[in-house]
């Protein structure tokens, strides 16, 4: 599985919550792509075809809190039976079964060659899986603007994954 997480950009803002500081922030603002979004996250197969939406948070909230809220507690347990998930390092820290990169030592120092090789290897699979969200983006013109209400995200996302499904003939097993 590939964890990945996006921002949909949005023209209808104005909600305020205190951030960790206490302050009064925008809720849907990110300062990560310095304009108003909503953060989603996914889990894509390794071919690249996504799998699963969560319900959007504002774009304030970081990849792995919005993770941390909808989806890594069904991942521990898929990584207890034996299913990784692979991430990038924005879920650094994520837990148990999420693959991230290892980061750059301090100073001068570079990574090991294992550790280059991890890294390497990482990414040439993430990247297969990091085509889930391009294949909604680019497919589904809507999610490239939202212009209704930001909390219909995850709902217009997911009609979007059931429509990809259906052109991508992938119809799981109705159980």
């Amino acid at each position: 599985m590939i964890l990945d997480g996006t921002l949909i950009p949005i023209d209808r803002c104005g909600e305020q919550r205190l951030s960790v500081k206490g302050e009064p922030i925008d809720a849907w603002y990110s300062g990560k792509a310095h304009q108003h979004a909503g953060n989603l996250q996914a889990l894509s197969a390794p071919g690249g075809l996504p799998l699963w939406i969560a319900e959007v948070e504002p774009g304030s909230v970081h990849d792995l809190t919005a993770a941390r809220a909808h989806v890594l507690g069904a991942l521990y347990a898929a990584a207890a039976r034996g299913l990784p998930t692979l991430a990038d390092s924005g879920y650094d820290g994520a837990g148990i079964g999420i693959h991230t990169p290892i980061k750059q030592p301090d100073g001068n120092q570079i990574l090991s060659p294992d550790n280059r090789t991890y890294n390497r290897l990482l990414r040439a699979l993430r990247c297969l899986g990091e085509r889930g969200f391009a294949l909604l983006k680019g497919r589904w013109r809507t999610l490239q603007h939202i212009t209704v209400s930001p909390s219909r995200i995850g709902d217009i996302a997911r009609a979007a994954l059931v429509l990809t499904h259906f052109e991508h003939d992938y119809l799981p097993a109705i159980r």
